[in-house]
């Protein structure tokens, strides 16, 4: 009541944490948790003053564990979570959904599939980031709203972390990019801890003057978060006459997305060819993906579909295991409509989907996918009288893919054409109506388009000469796409040339770094077929590797002689890209992972010959009473391991006196205490203070 007599529209229910493996210990379901917090809330509106519109939404909080592959929770568990705390929200009779305070990109899809598939309500989201603009996994603000709006979310933005001053940046990034209503409820400041409490060090007024500037950045829905309180938001409810509404003029151009990496397709925007499952061996495709991307890849095309494969399971199983170990975007590429929705559901980012061609029945069954999941899509110029002759008839198909397309909401942007490429070997003339085709697609249809570059040469002797030749003719003609094997290095030398030639590598300044001091001979084979060191596997989060070259390594060297020079000065390495901002939490999960791998084949040699295990130490790790997020844990858990420490992970929730009389019992001299609430930061002092004390 006091939040809707200082002038709330909409109140947020206090449900942030009720989900069932929150309330499980309890003794409440989800479902009455829900209905008595949102009758709560509705019955505060029935007793306010009714001159204004008031809403209740639906607030949905993380669920408090990490999801796959950072951590065990599968993302079809978070969305049963998510599905059952949105279904109980609709029938109480919330009038909105927000999603919020969300640090992983994977959980924030997850939770917007559950409220989006399963109620009617509008659907808000809004994640978190820190200080240097990316959020605790490394997603970019710009990949959560390539992803989220994408998704058909009503409105999004930004919450929590940060005072007004240092979202400004992530403001500004968001409402470039967003066509939906920006949201921005940023924290009083930056809290200090005293005496157990957090202290926020931005008033109102200060508060105010950040709101301001979020409006005139683009923002539309205001509101406050940590810190804030009736007095916040009188304030601005007092002054919302002198507040205006801003157009921004929006970034139109188009973009796929993994959390951590945002590539905006220009030309050329290179596409990885030769990635699908031979023999089912996931180890192969990782290190094909890898060396594609060392080649010079922006994006990785993934095709599953060989005889025998059950591409609707294998998809997302490449996909996932795609990206534990990468970050760059992919384009999800089967004949097959359940591996495509596959793909796109348990994608991480924004993807392209490959493809739709002018048949109506594939176009009706693939484009609505394409739509719900927020993906852009490649069409294919042919129908059921299969590729034409003549680039009139093939632009023609192309703009029957494009104006399907706009029916379905899908924008523009969004829209690749492929307009096939035919070996010259079987008809002489294909290659010329190829690039005709492209040329007028590009031109009269205004769209991006796509090639795959190396079909031109099939059956003919010295492929590589005439796929690069084709390549640089169809780059003059205005390709954006071409799908290639950026390990030939005549491949990107002619890709290089372009950008040098055509001004988009100015000043030549890349030209002059990749060639300036080399011999480079023009379509030399650069595929790395190079074995990879230890600490090569480490850093890339090679898991089976790992244990291969491990158990080669131990013929000649001592278990302890590996420690030493390879896994820690691998470790030491990804720790310092990782504060660097340029790897992000997957990858040091997977390097860490990676490395008990390895020492899980060091332990066994040492068993084998009655050595002692390598162990530096024992540590206590536990989350204090009263909390129950074990993420920071866990993360601090698998990264001490691999250093070589033994850790005795107490759980969460765990009560002071459990903590010390594991130390007492063990001899322990170590502990490490987490808690993610401030409200908990007393039960930590409490831990402290027992176990100084004793």
């Amino acid at each position: 009541k006091l939040y809707l007599e200082a002038g709330s529209n909409v109140i947020t229910t206090n449900t942030f944490g009720a989900n069932e493996l929150k309330l499980d210990k309890l003794g409440y379901t989800v479902e009455e948790v829900v209905d008595n917090a949102i009758n709560m809330a509705k019955k505060a509106i029935e007793e306010s003053d009714k001159s204004k519109p008031r809403f209740v939404a639906l607030d949905l909080g993380p669920i408090g564990e990490m999801l796959e592959p950072i951590g065990t929770l599968s993302f079809d568990r978070a969305y049963e979570i998510f599905k059952r705390q949105a279904i109980q929200g609709e029938k109480s009779g919330a009038n909105l959904i927000i999603i919020e305070t969300m640090m992983d990109l994977y959980e924030a899809k997850a939770a917007v599939l559950a409220a989006k598939e399963n109620t009617n309500l509008p659907v808000f989201c809004t994640m978190t980031f820190d200080e240097n603009g990316r959020s605790f996994t490394g997603c970019m603000p710009e990949s959560m709203v390539a992803t989220i709006e994408g998704l058909g979310v009503d409105a999004i933005g930004v919450n929590c972390s940060l005072g007004p001053k240092q979202l400004i940046p992530i403001v500004e990034k968001i409402s470039k990019m967003a066509t939906v209503p920006v949201i921005v409820q940023a924290n009083a400041g930056l809290p200090d801890i005293v005496n157990g409490q957090a202290i926020y060090n931005v008033d109102s007024e200060e508060f105010f003057i950040g709101v301001e500037k979020f409006v005139q950045l683009g923002a539309s829905i205001i509101g406050g978060c940590c810190g804030t309180n009736p007095e916040f938001i009188k304030k601005i409810s007092d002054n919302i006459s002198t507040l205006k509404k801003v157009e921004i003029e929006k970034n139109n151009s188009c973009v796929v997305c993994s959390p951590s990496k945002f590539v905006e397709i220009k030309s050329p925007t290179v596409i990885g060819e030769r990635l699908n499952p031979t023999g089912r061996n996931l180890d192969y495709i990782i290190n094909l993906g890898l060396e594609q991307i060392e080649g010079g890849a922006d994006i990785l095309n993934v095709n599953v579909g060989l005889p025998d494969i059950d591409e609707k399971k294998m998809m997302p199983k490449v996909i996932k295991e795609m990206q534990s170990v990468m970050d760059v975007p992919l384009q999800v590429d089967s004949s097959n409509i359940e591996a495509l929705e596959q793909g796109l559901r348990y994608y991480n980012g924004k993807p392209i989907l490959n493809s739709v061609n002018g048949e109506d029945e594939i176009l009706d069954s693939i484009l609505p996918l394409v739509k719900k999941y927020g993906a852009a899509v490649v069409g294919l110029t042919l129908d059921k009288r299969g590729i034409p002759e003549t680039a009139e008839e093939r632009v023609k198909i192309a703009k029957k893919i494009l104006n399907k397309a706009l029916e379905y909401g899908i924008k523009k942007e969004d829209v690749f054409i492929d307009t096939l490429v035919l070996p010259v070997s079987s008809d002489g003339k294909s290659g010329k109506e190829t690039l005709k085709a492209l040329e007028l697609v590009k031109h009269e249809l205004g769209l991006k388009t796509l090639l795959g570059v190396s079909n031109i040469s099939f059956g003919l002797p010295n492929r590589e000469l005439l796929n690069r030749n084709f390549l640089s003719l169809a780059l003059g003609k205005g390709l954006d796409l071409p799908i290639v094997n950026p390990n030939i290095s005549g491949i990107m030398e002619t890709i290089d040339a372009y950008k040098m030639l055509y001004d988009i590598d100015k000043q030549g300044k890349s030209y002059v770094e990749k060639y300036g001091n080399t011999q480079n001979v023009a379509g030399k084979n650069t595929s790395s077929s190079k074995e990879y060191s230890l600490k090569e596997i480490i850093e890339k989060g090679l898991k089976s590797e790992a244990e291969i070259k491990t158990t080669e390594l131990l013929k000649e060297m001592e278990p302890l002689s590996i420690v030493n020079e390879s896994i820690i000065p691998a470790l030491n390495s990804v720790g310092v890209k990782f504060e660097k901002g340029i790897v992000f939490l997957p990858q040091l999960i997977a390097s860490a992972e990676t490395v008990q791998k390895s020492f899980a084949i060091i332990k066994e040699a040492l068993m084998k010959n009655n050595k002692e295990e390598v162990v530096k130490g024992k540590i206590i790790l536990a989350t204090v009473e009263g909390d129950i997020h074990d993420i920071g844990k866990n993360i601090v858990k698998v990264i001490l391991e691999s250093y070589g420490f033994k850790v005795i992970d107490l759980g969460k929730n765990v009560p002071a006196e459990e903590v010390l009389r594991v130390a007492r019992e063990q001899e322990i001299t170590l502990v490490g205490l987490s808690a993610l609430m401030t409200t908990t930061v007393k039960s930590m002092e409490k831990t402290i203070m027992l176990i100084r004390e004793s």
